[in-house]
């Protein structure tokens, strides 16, 4: 007995339709006389559209079929298509290649955007606002520094980063930073403590409520009674 294994065969142009479809198309190639050829080619596009019977009557579908039929038969076969005929050369044109902003991020882990809005607060006259903003910024700074580096930075780091991003053209008030740092960390501090309280106090909660359930179960066995082990 003779073995015929598919990787001992043509290798298919779309594997998704299978070798019988494929063979259905080879098998046009053969026809002589055109009225047959068209005859049977609507037939095979037929087949290949029960694949996915809920899209056969959808135009764009049936387009893409009759593109599918051509790819197949290595755009050699010639039937009288409802649709313009693909070619070669339009599937392997490379695409035009897309063009990227070649501007480049300072601080990657910072973002584009805190350097944009670093520049609009050098030409913000307002300076209570400045001072606002360079607050927010400098928490969420910290906030994406320790996401990148997974440990708290310190305050001369973000001072060196908000100068060099601004040029030092922006006022920083270097003592409101220090502040927000002692904030940042006791509200991240605070927020463990007290899931870690949280945890502990939940637990007993639940061992109290069954050692009461226990006790409940074991006075209703008893009748609902206690005896005292001393009478």
């Amino acid at each position: 007995m003779q073995k015929n294994y598919n990787y001992k065969r043509r290798k298919l142009y779309l594997p998704e339709y299978g070798r019988h479809i494929q063979e259905m198309v080879d098998s046009l190639l053969l026809i002589d006389d055109r009225r047959e050829r068209n005859r049977q080619a609507r037939a095979v596009i037929a087949v290949m559209g029960n694949l996915n019977p809920l899209l056969r009557d959808t135009a764009d579908f049936t387009h893409k079929l009759w593109d599918h039929l051509f790819i197949m038969s290595d755009f050699q076969l010639d039937v009288d298509s409802p649709y313009p005929r693909p070619t070669r050369q339009q599937l392997t044109t490379a695409p035009r290649r897309m063009v990227y902003s070649t501007g480049g991020i300072t601080y990657k882990h910072y973002g584009k955007y805190v350097e944009r809005m670093i520049r609009k607060l050098t030409m913000e006259k307002d300076a209570c606002a400045v001072t606002r903003a360079v607050d927010n910024l400098a928490r969420y700074m910290r906030t994406k520094s320790y996401e990148y580096n997974q440990e708290h930075p310190s305050n001369e780091v973000i001072i060196k980063d908000l100068r060099k991003m601004s040029d030092n053209e922006i006022q920083i008030d270097e003592i409101a930073l220090t502040n927000i740092r002692n904030d940042y960390k006791q509200l991240h501090s605070g927020h463990i403590a007290k899931g870690q309280k949280g945890t502990k106090g939940t637990a007993r909660q639940q061992q109290k409520n069954r050692n009461q359930h226990v006790a409940r179960n074991f006075g209703n066995k008893n009748g609902g009674t206690r005896h005292n082990s001393s009478k």
